[in-house]
């Protein structure tokens, strides 16, 4: 029987609960407002809310605890700094957990996780890496040539047979456009 245990196991491992709960805490650090399942953020609140405690005490040994946890150096300066002083007024409370209905697939209870008074700008910044395109002026002449050609497709499989020999006499051929995608010569 499990008396005494009180947490939900999540049908996962201690190290991938571990793992998640400390993935989600970066992205709730990051975006200030995340979206998840309903009981991953049940428990995500007392998790979270005991690293902005223990980052309230603001000494070397809080912050070593919390980098071992996060394992991130920007997101526990960000919590050491701007959190904690956006909190240091309230005790508790850091969390706010709000339903989102259900998700489509599964049906599962979503919900979303925010920070109290949380910074509206912080949501979706930094998501992801930002690739940069030069765009480079070409003259009309020079796209007719680089434009990709169209080829004839003469592949014949041995399941295949009947469907091409009946379409090799009904007189019609099958042609595919190959792009240039650069990664070939």
């Amino acid at each position: 029987m499990r008396h005494g245990f009180k947490k939900r196991t999540l049908n996962k491992k201690i190290a991938h609960r571990r793992a998640m709960f400390a993935n989600l805490c970066l992205a709730l650090i990051k975006h200030e407002q995340i979206k998840t399942t309903l009981p991953k953020a049940k428990e995500l609140s007392p998790i979270f809310e005991k690293l902005v405690t223990k980052a309230e005490d603001g000494t070397l040994h809080a912050r070593r605890q919390i980098l071992s946890f996060l394992r991130d150096t920007a997101m526990t300066e960000k919590l050491m700094t701007t959190l904690v002083k956006r909190y240091e007024k309230r005790n508790g409370g850091y969390v706010r957990v709000l339903k989102a209905g259900f998700r489509f697939g599964d049906c599962a209870p979503m919900a979303i996780v925010e920070l109290v008074d949380r910074d509206v700008t912080a949501k979706g910044q930094n998501s992801g890496k930002i690739v940069e395109v030069e765009a480079e002026a070409e003259k009309p002449e020079e796209k007719k040539a680089t434009a990709p050609k169209a080829e004839k497709v003469t592949k014949v499989h041995k399941e295949k047979s009947a469907k091409v020999s009946n379409t090799k006499a009904s007189g019609k051929t099958q042609v595919v456009r190959r792009a240039n995608m650069g990664g070939g010569s």
